[in-house]
């Protein structure tokens, strides 16, 4: 294993998996794995790039860290030599952390200062100039992101949130920087370092831009940023001989269907009205979930009447019935009480046969991943941008895991229809 991933959910491990396989157009990608959770045991010989998914991003600050050293000291042990700190293209997080904490945590392991910090990932729309993080043509503060339920982002400047966050200084490379070259770029992580910047945010609004920052990172012991800032890190190895490199073969997996959304982002919202115009749904009852009278024998009939339909399950809602149910329950027990509830669903649904399983959100996915105990999952072909199929149990199970703001409108049907037929993008 040469290049080792410690995500801070499900679907960001899942986005950054992609990037890897698919690496650059006309020069191929990394052999790559994703695992859930740390590994108990040593890593197959053809893999060339781990990714281990946490479950970190809301955590204890404390809890995220001794996970993430845990993982690294996995990847270590497997041999890597560069490692990336993956965590979403909005970073999610909060004044305490965990973005922070945990990237520092790592460079002081890794002995490494000046780290690149870039959360850009153009073609979904996240950019970042002077240090701002916009989203589309707005910026972070003014996107439906400061209303999230457990990361409400409500500063652009990624510089400042992340110095609330870190003991050391943080630095910027700006993009006249990163448009003057890969070696501009070493030497203003450089200066950074010597300035005692551990973490240094990183200009980005074109994929050119993050192909010269992970040229310039060729070398560098530790990455942290979005799946963009892995785009152009399969290169290196492969420039240098050192992967061989290969592209995921998926014929498609035949069988029952089912999708579960637990995402209150925009984007899922609005996927979950574009599917109810031709698909039957089925919206939990929070109310009745919180209460304990929500039975998954229920959920199981819809899906069972309506095989074949691609039946959605969703909690989903918007972001004022969010809050209430947050204010009346407990920010923390009501996701709880929605992971514990989709896990068992999604549990529950492949024992009766479903091996086409399209997931929406990253606690969700998460939740639904553990309880179906998939250790490790093969990358496919990329469904849309930052989403790619995920063939588990021996190929007997074929998965679509979205973080909530990713996916065109259309996603959920397209998703089933890809994992059964097998067909690229």
């Amino acid at each position: 294993m040469l290049l080792g991933v410690i995500a801070d959910d499900f679907t960001g491990a899942g986005d950054i998996a992609n990037t890897l396989a698919k690496g650059l157009p006309g020069q191929g990608g990394l052999v790559v794995t994703q695992y859930l959770g740390v590994p108990k045991v040593k890593a197959d010989r053809s893999v060339e790039a781990g990714v281990i998914s946490l479950k970190t991003r809301s955590s204890p600050v404390e809890d995220a860290v001794e996970q993430s050293l845990a993982a690294l000291e996995w990847l270590r042990n497997q041999g890597c030599e560069q490692f990336v700190f993956k965590y979403c293209s909005t970073f999610d997080s909060t004044p305490e952390g965990n973005i922070g904490p945990v990237a520092e945590a790592l460079a002081t392991a890794l002995g490494v200062k000046g780290v690149i910090a870039c959360p850009a990932f153009p073609t979904v729309g996240r950019t970042v100039h002077q240090g701002h993080l916009f989203v589309q043509d707005r910026l972070l503060s003014e996107s439906s992101m400061r209303h999230h339920p457990l990361t409400p982002m409500t500063d652009s400047d990624i510089r400042r949130w992340l110095a609330q966050q870190t003991r050391d200084p943080v630095g910027l490379v700006n993009t006249e920087i990163v448009r003057s070259g890969s070696g501009a770029v070493r030497s203003a992580l450089d200066a950074a370092a010597a300035d005692g910047a551990t973490m240094v945010i990183c200009d980005a609004s074109l994929d050119d831009d993050l192909v010269t920052l992970g040229r310039a990172a060729a070398g560098y012991r530790l990455i942290t940023g979005g799946s963009g800032i892995a785009i152009g890190l399969p290169a290196n190895f492969l420039r240098s001989g050192k992967a061989a490199g290969a592209v995921t073969a998926f014929c498609g997996v035949d069988g029952p269907e089912a999708i579960l959304a637990g995402s209150c982002s925009a984007a899922t919202r609005h996927q979950i009205a574009v599917h109810a115009a031709g698909h039957p749904i089925m919206a939990l009852d929070i109310d009745a979930a919180m209460a304990g009278r929500l039975d998954v024998g229920a959920i199981l009939e819809f899906a069972a009447a309506h095989r074949g339909n691609a039946p959605l399950i969703y909690s989903s809602d918007d972001p004022l019935e969010v809050e209430r149910l947050q204010k009346r329950y407990g920010r923390e027990k009501v996701a709880e009480t929605l992971d514990d509830l989709f896990a068992r669903t999604a549990r529950s649904l492949v024992e009766s046969g479903v091996s086409r399983l399209v997931v929406a959100g990253g606690e969700t996915s998460g939740a639904v991943a553990r309880a179906l105990d998939l250790e490790a999952l093969s990358i496919g072909p990329e469904i849309d941008p930052g989403v790619p199929i995920l063939i588990g149990g021996k190929g007997r199970i074929a998965l679509a895991l979205k973080s909530g703001n990713f996916g065109a409108p259309d996603f959920f049907a397209k998703a089933l229809k890809q994992l059964q037929q097998g067909q690229m993008k």
